[in-house]
């Protein structure tokens, strides 16, 4: 599985810059952040109708959607996947619920 996610993000990080007619990613990098966002966001809402509507196959689908403009998304703020693989090593064995006290308040 890391494997897969490498390789997305190897790929969607070599189409910066790339001609937008040509490359998805290439044009979701040219119209921008707000448009990156606004993707991220429909594949997640997508998602969750597909779990909610207990439609084991769309959901699939939309989950990989949703992990790929995540990488589309982390790639345009130059975040690298390694740094969400490390905090995801951070948390594991805490309870979510003392994670998220832990957290500085906002």
């Amino acid at each position: 599985m890391a494997e897969t996610l490498s390789r997305l993000e190897q790929t969607i990080r070599s189409r910066k810059g790339a001609d937008p007619s040509a490359s998805y990613v290439a044009k979701l990098f040219a119209r921008g952040r707000p448009k990156i966002a606004q993707k991220l966001g429909e594949e997640a809402v997508e998602a969750v109708i597909a779990a909610m509507a207990d439609d084991r196959e769309e959901l699939v689908k939309e989950a990989a959607d949703l992990l790929f403009h995540l990488t589309v998304l982390l790639a345009d703020m130059d975040v690298p996947l390694a740094e969400v693989l490390a905090e995801l090593d951070r948390r594991e064995g805490v309870s979510g619920i003392a994670e998220k006290a832990a957290r500085p308040q906002k």
